[in-house]
């Protein structure tokens, strides 16, 4: 996977990946990064990418044409690609919610694009005609895109062949099956009067993962009922969904 970031603070990028898991899926070439300084592509001596809004208005805009030339010399240097292999993503409190879901789809992207605003946001042109897709991290609204593509990259790098040591650690974390994740726990098995739940000690292995899956569902119900109406559920599922609901708890260890 390419992945190029349009930024005017390519710098804010390196503390981020330059550590952990991404460098090394950096390092190792399952993926690549190049930040691209927009501002490099401003045409006028003080290399401006920003100006008043059309009509008035608080705040400036930024300029269509730093962009564009952003994008013709990406695709100059490495071929145009056009959807669902190369997509052109614009962090925006406008866009639709990012979620797992989204990053998986990423995930099978040849070449992903982020376009990170700042100021009063983007000359809509470049929406238009650059942009195929704008995607938010929440109803709320941040100094710039770079830290909500920090997020996305993150969440979409670490999904690709090769990045995690156990790829099974993919199909048990949270949101992979439309449930958050179930409790974990290390040695000890005693802590200050905490004590691990028997069943995680029995060596069980059917037990454990009806354990397992019994508590992912009680803590998606408890925290993200949200989450509910779009998991796949099986009949026991169900059955156990509606106790819950009954509040009846046996067989649950609520800290």
């Amino acid at each position: 996977m390419n992945i190029f970031v349009l930024t005017l603070f390519p710098q804010m990028f390196s503390g981020v990946f330059g550590e952990s898991m991404m460098k090394r899926a950096f390092e190792s070439d399952v993926a690549n990064i190049e930040y691209v300084d927009f501002r490099q592509f401003a045409k006028d001596k003080h290399h401006t990418v920003d100006d008043t809004t059309f009509g008035g208005g608080a705040g400036m805009l930024l300029k269509p044409e730093p962009l564009f030339l952003a994008m013709d010399d990406i695709n100059r240097r490495h071929g145009t690609l056009e959807p669902p292999a190369g997509r052109v993503i614009m962090l925006s409190p406008q866009g639709r919610r990012f979620n797992q879901e989204i990053a998986r789809e990423y995930a099978a992207c040849e070449r992903l694009t982020f376009l990170c605003g700042h100021y009063e946001g983007f000359d809509d042109r470049v929406r238009q005609q650059l942009v195929t897709e704008e995607l938010s991290l929440g109803d709320f609204v941040m100094t710039g895109g770079e830290i909500a593509a920090m997020a996305v990259i993150d969440t979409v790098v670490r999904l690709l062949p090769g990045v995690l040591g156990n790829a099974g650690s993919l199909e048990d974390e949270s949101h992979a099956g439309g449930l958050l994740e179930y409790p974990q726990y290390t040695r000890p098995a005693s802590f200050r009067g905490m004590d691990v739940p028997p069943t995680l000690l029995s060596g069980n292995h059917q037990l454990i993962a009806k354990w397992r899956l019994r508590h992912a569902l009680y803590r998606t119900w408890r925290e993200r009922p949200d989450l509910l109406p779009t998991a796949t559920l099986d009949d026991e599922q169900r059955a156990w969904l509606a106790q819950f609901e009954r509040g009846d708890f046996s067989d649950i260890d609520i800290p």
